[in-house]
């Protein structure tokens, strides 16, 4: 059967955000990322070529339609199509106060690029951070790009949109750690093996809101410190140099609780 018209439009519909919440799905693209999502997160819809068929037989979909690459240019948001695409639904996350009291999380406070955000996601999944908290006004995870970006991390990392500051103080002796040019190096700062780390909107880092909730103010220095250098770093890059100490020290640290 062909990709039918009203399917196309359907597909590339979910290229907008009320769309994708209204059918409370998203869409993925390319062998590695749709492969990785199979089987994790239930599919609606998977079209796909015949060379892609032939080596993933009898895939665990609600539809399956075998499609030319015509067909799959027609309905791919990518310029250049990669053998099949998916629609997956969004999992439904209960959200829980109390998971920065137990493990290592992460908070983004309006983060606009969708490609920043699915790198977090990747980083986070790298790091074993199952949790990213990001305030109303970060970019949606599923946006089509931000879920390319993740690499398929978006099965194994739960993303909540919430109102931070109000989060924030319903926690109880949790630490907020958050980065800031006035912060404490973090190579010199011990650092906990739970709580959040909050980071911040790309040209405007922390609210000063949010800001006034941190417990632990960290700066990621540059090398040698006389050397003049960028003004800043790339939120997802700040993301994994933070992340990559505080899984550095948990190694050399593991009964460090704060």
């Amino acid at each position: 059967m062909p990709l039918s018209k009203a399917k196309i439009k359907y597909i590339r519909l979910l290229e907008q955000k009320k769309y994708r919440k209204a059918e409370g799905v998203f869409l993925a693209e390319g062998p590695k990322l749709v492969e990785e999502l199979l089987g994790k997160l239930r599919c609606r819809l998977l079209a796909a070529t015949d060379e892609w068929l032939n080596r993933n037989a009898d895939p665990a979909v609600d539809e399956l339609i075998a499609v030319s690459d015509d067909e799959l240019q027609r309905a791919s948001l990518l310029r250049t199509p990669q053998q099949v695409l998916a629609v997956f639904e969004q999992p439904q996350l209960a959200f829980d106060t109390s998971i920065p009291n137990h493990s290592l999380c992460l908070a983004l406070d309006d983060v606009q690029d969708p490609g920043n955000l699915g790198t977090i996601v990747r980083l986070a999944d790298w790091f074993g951070i199952e949790h990213i908290f990001c305030s109303h006004g970060t970019v949606d995870i599923y946006n089509p790009k931000a879920i390319q970006a993740t690499m398929g991390s978006i099965a194994r990392v739960h993303v909540y949109y919430t109102e931070l500051s109000d989060f924030f103080r319903r926690l109880n002796d949790c630490p907020l750690y958050g980065t800031f040019l006035d912060g404490d190096i973090i190579y010199d700062t011990p650092l906990s093996t739970h709580g959040i780390i909050v980071m911040g909107n790309e040209g405007k880092g922390i609210h000063p809101e949010l800001a006034q909730c941190i417990t632990h103010r960290l700066f990621i220095p540059s090398y040698p410190p006389q050397r003049e250098t960028s003004e800043s770093l790339n939120v997802a890059c700040a993301t994994a140099i933070v992340c990559a100490e505080f899984r550095r020290q948990a190694a050399k640290f593991p009964c460090r609780k704060e």
